[in-house]
């Protein structure tokens, strides 16, 4: 009994000081499925498999559990988490979300998020003028560079009510220099007493109400955290936009036949993919969490095969597509072509899935920038061989369906490239056949999420169906409008992801109305953003229908419908902005149930009585959708309205303590 408890031991030892860092998020929650998961997998292994993976991994968090270990039992629990924790929203940004998955959030930090939340926590003491400016302030100041300090400068003013406050300790409230880094006995002061001293300075300073924080912090750190998501969202969206470019030149029949088939590869294939990849957020990000980094890739191997075994159905269907779609679609042709596109793109499904799970191998590990940089080559090869094969070979419409499917098989192997070369090897272990067991806790785990993203995509694409009963002029329209509004879309969602990120760090480290200033950044953030897509939707109505087809019928018709897309800019922006606020209170069911009730039983009615009813056609499918943004948006600003942000800030730390 004696000899397996040394791995235990250590094992509860490392899982006490996962989540130990002083500025908290507000997620601290763990999965029972994935930690039985977890116990079930490790009672799999020998111990002499345990010490060798242990004596593996290196050592560079020993620091951190060192500093975790000082902290006592109802001890309140702080974590800041610089980057996004929510992989599973970076898995797709081509849709607009209807219902989002939400997995446990995983109760550890990386070693890099560690070093940015004090880096956090350092620079709001700074702003608070509660430590020293980390640089020398010049003496004088032109009028440009105090107007500049004026308008954007995070620093808060000295108030008159701030010397009401009770003082700190002196020793607290200075950072240490090259000069001061010494103790009263010459001794530099050691790495972990100045985090102890950071630590505790953080502490007092909240506790004393002392810590607050100015629009201009809260607009820098959001658009911060949304600028590198926006360029990732834009990139994986552009696979799909460049097929409809290059085909979209071809003819009206081209064109609605991508639309049906990305509809049709959507519903039954990629959403399949992708919901049932959410449960590696949890599963993975557990398993990292416990320091059993070997877990990490053998959950990774789990879901390939699992995925894998799912496209033989998934292929069977796509090779019978086109009989299907012929007895769905008025449109002969359509369906041909559409079928055609699907039986080409089964040959990228493996490589598809095993992106979609490669993808949350790296993010538990806090790699968020991988996915960004195998996009970054990935997405432009894409482009160029949409180009290359439809048009300089000479392909014609085949030529799209090839290109994406090299794509997809291309980008797995770019991560894995990245996982050799530069990041993330650790958490792989070679190849086992442990990987063919235990799969109930994923399935599990994986079935809410495979109905959350099914539904979503089902919200948008059935007005694509829809609007193949006009005609094969209104399918090219809709596809159209769908990327389009799929394409503005992409700004404001991540900004309702950075502003989810930051209220829900501020309200973990009981920074309430911190947590409300930045809501009110993100308000008006996502209001810009909106009215500068409404602004140029209209303006440009008549000419951005020609970037994609040259036919005038189509051009006209997507002309007169894009007014209504340009007026529920401003709608999306600001129910996108709202569900981010939902997720960052903790009150994420809300937007799920608000956005389900509003699609299906507000949007999809009204948009199939005045399309099909009263005749309007494709403004009737979309106007439909317009009024429903408007309802999420109202709705889910009136709740936040109402909201008691201190009961959010009492819940987290009742999630934080039980974490």
């Amino acid at each position: 009994m004696s000899t397996p408890s040394k791995p235990i031991a250590r094992q509860a030892s490392r899982s006490s000081s996962i989540a130990r860092s002083p500025f908290s998020s507000s997620y601290l929650s763990s999965s029972p499925i994935a930690q039985a998961s977890l116990a079930r997998d490790l009672a799999e292994y020998s111990e002499d498999e345990i010490e060798t993976a242990e004596n593996g991994e290196d050592d560079s968090s020993d620091d951190e559990s060192s500093e975790a270990s000082t902290v006592k039992p109802g001890e309140r629990n702080h974590s800041m988490a610089s980057s996004y924790r929510r992989p599973s929203f970076v898995a797709f940004g081509g849709t607009r979300p209807a219902i989002a998955p939400h997995p446990h959030e995983a109760t550890y930090l990386s070693k890099k998020e560690r070093k940015q939340s004090r880096a956090e926590e350092r620079s709001l003491l700074r702003d608070n003028n509660l430590a020293p400016p980390k640089h020398g302030q010049p003496a004088k100041r032109g009028a440009l560079g105090q107007l500049y300090k004026r308008v954007f400068g995070t620093r808060r003013p000295v108030e008159e009510g701030d010397a009401e406050n009770p003082p700190m300790d002196p020793s607290f409230t200075a950072e240490p220099s090259e000069t001061s880094l010494l103790l009263p006995n010459g001794v530099p002061e050691s790495h972990r007493n100045q985090k102890e001293r950071l630590n505790k300075q953080w502490e007092e300073a909240v506790a004393s109400g002392l810590i607050k924080t100015t629009w201009q912090r809260e607009a820098k750190t959001i658009f911060g955290y949304a600028g590198p998501l926006t360029i990732t969202f834009l990139l994986q969206y552009s696979l799909t936009v460049a097929s409809i470019f290059t085909v979209g030149r071809l003819g009206t029949i081209e064109l609605g036949a991508v639309s049906l088939a990305s509809m049709t590869a959507n519903i039954t294939g990629y959403a399949i993919y992708q919901g049932l990849a959410t449960s590696l957020d949890t599963l993975c990000a557990q398993a990292y969490g416990s320091g059993r980094k070997q877990l990490v890739g053998l959950q990774l191997q789990r879901m390939v095969w699992f995925l894998w075994c799912l496209t033989i159905p998934i292929g069977i269907f796509w090779l019978s597509a086109e009989k299907v779609l012929e007895y769905i679609v008025p449109e002969k042709r359509s369906a041909e072509l559409a079928g055609l596109y699907l039986r080409v793109l089964l040959a990228g499904a493996p490589g598809y899935s095993c992106f979609e799970a490669g993808k949350r191998f790296v993010q538990a590990q806090g790699l968020f920038s991988a996915t960004t940089y195998v996009l970054l080559i990935g997405a432009p090869l894409n482009a160029f061989m949409n180009w290359l094969f439809v048009w300089h070979f000479g392909w014609g419409f085949i030529g799209a369906p090839i290109a994406v499917a090299i794509t997809d098989n291309l980008l797995p192997l770019l991560l894995f490239l990245y996982v050799y070369f530069v990041d993330g090897h650790q958490c792989w272990n070679g190849f086992t056949r442990k990987a063919f067991r235990n799969w109930g806790p994923m399935v599990r785990l994986a079935i809410p999420g495979l109905l959350m993203v099914e539904a979503e995509f089902l919200a948008f694409e059935i007005l694509t169906l829809a609007s193949s009963y006009f005609s094969t002029t209104h399918l090219a329209a809709q596809s159209v409008l769908a990327t389009i509004t799929g394409i503005t879309f992409q700004i404001p969602f991540p900004i309702s992801i950075a502003a989810s990120t930051r209220v829900a760090n501020l309200i973990g480290a009981t920074l309430t109305d911190a947590a409300k200033t930045s809501a009110k950044v993100a308000f008006v953030i996502a209001s810009l953003v909106g009215l500068l897509n409404v602004v140029l939707l209209s303006a440009a109505r008549n000419y951005i229908p020609q970037l994609f087809t040259n036919d005038k019928e189509v051009v006209h018709l997507v002309a007169t419908v894009l007014p209504i897309c340009a007026a529920f800019q401003l709608f999306d922006a600001l129910a996108a902005n709202a569900n981010g606020l939902l997720r960052g209170l903790g009150r994420q069911e809300i937007g799920g149930y608000v956005n389900l009730f509003c699609y299906y039983v507000i949007a999809m009615p009204i948009s199939f009585g005045t399309a099909f009813g009263w005749g309007w056609e494709l403004e009737g499918l979309w106007s439909g959708v317009a009024l429903a943004l408007g309802l999420v948006a109202g709705i889910e600003a009136w709740f936040l309205a109402r909201t008691n942000w201190q009961d959010a800030v009492e819940a987290a730390k009742s999630r934080n303590n039980a974490g």
